[in-house]
């Protein structure tokens, strides 16, 4: 009960000895006792059919985490603490997760291309949804907040309207804007030699939304595919709340309180 309160609601030694009377020497011998041990997850993976991948890093960028949780119900389904987008592991991760029974038909995530390919290798008829928010966001930040270029403004203006799409009528007029833009400045970019920063970052923004076109809309086809990362996200900035509360944690039980957290709190 009071490792849960420990866990869960980020109490410290002082608070928990307040409300049961047990001494802090006691309290902290119950958490070591649980810390030094893992919890026993009985998660069916079978059942789960539209997912969320996503990283997050704690202590600066130093111990990076991937969780994955059911798209649907927003409730985590697995979590690995050392396992980064870009890593040889997330193979191993994956590879685990589909000898359980994991079988998805959607997968929500940041648009990482070595996730991408991991994805497709472990389940190759999976549908991958790419999150609007990461596409917008990094797109917008490549066009710069106020820019001077024509092409630019209208890029961003087409970025600032990509997350509001909801319908396939709203989906064809964004379509039909982007092919337009394409049509009037596109051509230009692929040919003009130009290698400023500006107009690099210009380019990197037409090829993220190129190469990361055919995944932005599967989501209005499947009501339970949804069309960002965000629900993880929130749950990032919960655990790391709950985490901060606990700075002194040991390196060596760093692990077993992440996957504590995602035990107990599994939404």
């Amino acid at each position: 009960m009071w490792f849960d309160r420990w866990i869960v609601e980020g109490y410290s030694y002082r608070q928990l000895h307040c409300q049961s009377g047990c001494p802090v020497i006691g309290l902290r011998r119950i958490v070591r006792y649980w810390l030094d041990r893992r919890p026993q997850r009985r998660v069916d993976l079978s059942v789960a059919r539209h997912l969320i991948i996503d990283t997050t890093y704690l202590c600066g960028r130093r111990w990076p985490l991937t969780v994955v949780m059911d798209a649907p119900t927003n409730r985590v389904l697995a979590g690995a603490l050392g396992v980064h987008e870009g890593s040889a592991q997330m193979m191993t991760f994956c590879t685990a997760l589909r000898a359980q029974g994991l079988t998805p038909q959607s997968i929500t995530t940041d648009g990482h291309p070595h996730l991408l390919s991991t994805l497709r290798a472990c389940w190759p008829m999976v549908t991958l949804q790419r999150c609007l928010v990461h596409v917008q966001r990094q797109g917008l930040a490549w066009c710069r907040q106020r820019p001077k270029r024509a092409d630019a403004r209208r890029l961003r203006q087409l970025l600032r309207h990509l997350t509001a799409i909801r319908t396939a009528a709203d989906r064809t007029r964004w379509i039909d804007q982007l092919i337009a833009w394409e049509q009037r400045y596109g051509w230009r970019i692929d040919l003009t030699p130009e290698s400023g920063p500006v107009f690099s970052d210009l380019k990197r923004t037409r090829s993220l939304i190129i190469h990361a076109f055919d995944d932005l809309f599967h989501y209005l086809d499947h009501p339970d595919i949804v069309h960002s990362t965000n629900g993880l996200e929130g749950y990032f900035g919960r655990l790391k709340q709950r985490y901060r509360q606990h700075r002194g944690l040991a390196p060596h039980r760093r692990n077993a309180y992440i996957q504590w957290y995602l035990h107990l709190c599994p939404r």
